[in-house]
């Protein structure tokens, strides 16, 4: 029964399908669930197995967004190749009305500095061996 209903679903019902589609490389963030450095961590990972993350927020977890982005920057693993910013609306499940959130998306990309040092560590684990 599930499969009937999934195959009756448009698969295509969002017009803007860069922002809105479900990657493989995209971390949605918030400032309630994980610690900070969760997220900087998973971070890491993506951007040394995809060379590219896509961090993701709603309201008040943008603030942990753009941390995430600065330590990655700093530390010299990522630089921003884009930043979006975006409003949406969800319905307040207290009060059952629409309000407006705002939304950021900041696609960080692996810098040479990171492939280098991913580089020396494998070489270094290779002469160990």
């Amino acid at each position: 029964m599930l499969a009937t209903v999934a195959a009756s679903v448009p698969q295509n019902q969002n017009t803007n399908h860069e922002v809105e589609s479900p990657k493989k490389n995209k971390i949605q963030v918030s400032n309630t669930k994980k610690p900070l450095f969760f997220y900087v961590n998973l971070a890491k990972r993506y951007i040394q197995q995809r060379d590219e993350v896509v961090l993701s927020a709603l309201g008040m977890g943008i603030t942990t967004v753009v941390t995430i982005a600065e330590i990655l920057k700093n530390n010299g693993l990522a630089t921003e190749k884009k930043i979006s910013t975006s409003s949406v609306s969800l319905k307040d499940e207290n009060k059952g009305r629409l309000v407006q959130k705002a939304k950021i998306e900041i696609v960080m990309e692996k810098t040479e500095k990171s492939t280098e040092s991913e580089a020396a560590a494998t070489d270094d684990g290779n002469e160990k061996k």
